[in-house]
């Protein structure tokens, strides 16, 4: 093929790529979590993962029982916590923190934060996604 043959394809493609939009595969919260089911924990920061597109929170949750149960908790986009003050430094292991947010369709210990209330007694609104009950102050209530 020589390089006049080569043009078209290039157009073709180069045009092709300028007139197609990108799809994100991303879910929704009702994919996942439960607005029926609002839950408000307390508990201690074992691990924070600041990744995209959402970021997790990883809590110890004392039971009933008096043992702890790690829960794992979805969070907005780092960008967007930034924004807010949140950090690494605002939740680092070992710190006590309370989520409000909505459990796990699939009944494990996780869920999906609206707010955070750290351990300065700051609440911060840490949802990111759009479908998500997030009006409500105080889902748990």
């Amino acid at each position: 093929m020589n390089k006049k043959d080569l043009l078209p394809i290039l157009f073709a493609a180069g045009l092709t790529f300028l007139v197609t939009k990108p799809v994100d595969a991303h879910h929704a919260f009702s994919a996942e979590f439960d607005a029926e089911q609002p839950i408000e924990l307390k508990g201690v920061v074992t691990k924070l993962e600041l990744v995209n597109p959402h970021s997790w929170l990883y809590l110890d949750v004392k039971q009933p029982d008096g043992n702890p149960a790690n829960w794992g908790f979805e969070f907005g986009a780092p960008f967007s916590l930034k924004q807010k003050g949140i950090t690494k430094a605002s939740l680092p292991v070992g710190s006590e923190v309370t989520v409000q947010g909505f459990r796990a369709k699939n009944g494990k210990n996780f869920g999906y934060v609206v707010t955070t209330i750290l351990s300065d007694g700051r609440a911060v609104k840490t949802g990111g996604a759009q479908d998500a009950p997030g009006a409500q102050e105080n889902p748990a209530q």
